[in-house]
């Protein structure tokens, strides 16, 4: 049975389209999908996120038993920091792409991090980071259920925000946090997303997360703020060529293989777990790379279609969706070293035309 977020009520009685994702009731829309994608775009949407875990690990050494867990160098981030990081197997496969947020030393020397694993994945990231602190000075808790998440996207986020917050949202940096007040309620402030906008987002106890979503929405309405589903957050990371885990994600690929390569800090100091898996990779080009595509015709690639090249099957789309945005069809797919010209989707027996990009295919003016 699908475990409801503290928001349930809210979404039921905002008329929102329910559906079980990765064991949980969350809202796939509330209206129509374009419409909250193209207000996340222009002005800004409001997501329950509430299903991602909360793990944190703190004490003396929680920095250096972090870095032995995971690919990235996080005893090195500043307080008020977070970074992108992925946790991996020791043979370099991909088990979770994380945040890491280091939320301060507390007296007598302790550090503190919290790590927001996906939904799907939270419980086996805390069970191996348990594992794998257990030669540090640190302790490892899962929080997530005393936490709800909640995030306002767009290019008027923080003009809404400000309505309810004497945080310095203005002087917060990309991947950065600090602890505030928002409408009277404590929450942690994040400048993070997962739309390729700019963003905040609100990590608060269950019990604010009602009332605080119903002052979002006050604040936000003249602002064009719209409550927003499952379905206008994937296509918006589709936009912005960010990686899904179980799509472009997985154990069988390696941060390498999704041309993600840059998160894995070999210059750290000790060892990690994989590392020698991923060191033995690291020159050596993947047979496949992460590329996007563009339909030319008015079809929709989607997850597991092959991608071919003159009939022949040379990658796979991983996700695809029609872009509001662009107008077209688009998709992420991994295809064959090169394979870069003349590709096609066999969508059901049709082999659909491709002109293959770069990522992202949307990058918003800064």
């Amino acid at each position: 049975m699908s475990r409801p977020t503290p928001l349930r009520d809210v979404h039921e009685s905002l008329g929102a389209t329910l559906t079980d994702f990765a064991g949980w009731l969350m809202p796939l829309r509330y209206g129509s999908e374009s419409a909250e994608h193209n207000a996340v775009r222009q002005a800004a949407g409001l997501f329950d996120l509430s299903h991602m875990g909360e793990i944190f690990v703190t004490g003396p050494q929680a920095g250096q038993a972090l870095d032995y867990a995971l690919v990235g160098h996080l005893s090195a981030l500043a307080p008020g920091r977070a970074r992108y990081t992925m946790i991996v197997n020791e043979h370099g496969g991909v088990l979770d792409d994380l945040i890491v947020y280091r939320l301060g030393d507390e007296e007598f020397g302790d550090e503190e991090f919290m790590v927001v694993a996906n939904a799907s994945n939270y419980e086996k990231v805390g069970e191996e980071l348990k594992n794998r602190a257990k030669s540090y000075n640190a302790v490892v808790e899962d929080r997530s259920e005393q936490y709800a998440l909640i995030a306002v996207q767009g290019p008027r986020a923080q003009e809404i925000l400000a309505t309810l917050t004497d945080a310095d949202l203005a002087g917060l940096k990309y991947y950065a946090g600090l602890p505030g007040l928002v409408d009277g309620r404590q929450a942690l402030i994040a400048r993070t997303g997962y739309t390729g906008e700019d963003g905040f987002e609100l990590f608060v106890a269950n019990q604010d997360a009602v009332p605080l979503w119903h002052a979002l929405t006050e604040a936000g309405r003249p602002y064009g703020l719209r409550a927003a589903g499952l379905s206008s957050r994937d296509t918006l990371r589709l936009e912005a060529g960010m990686p899904l885990y179980g799509n472009e994600l997985g154990v069988e690929l390696t941060p390498f293989d999704a041309g993600l390569g840059r998160v894995v800090k070999f210059d750290k100091p000790g060892d990690f777990v994989g590392r020698s898996a991923l060191e033995a990779v690291k020159d050596t080009p993947p047979r496949r790379r992460l590329v996007g595509l563009v339909a030319r015709g008015r079809r929709v690639p989607r997850h597991g279609y092959p991608v071919t090249k003159d009939g022949a099957v040379v990658g796979e789309v991983t996700s695809g969706a029609p872009s509001q945005t662009l107008g077209k069809p688009i998709a992420m797919a991994y295809v064959d070293n090169g394979a870069d010209a003349g590709l096609a989707v066999d969508i059901r027996g049709s082999h659909e035309p491709m002109d293959l990009i770069e990522l992202p295919f949307y990058r918003r003016n800064k």
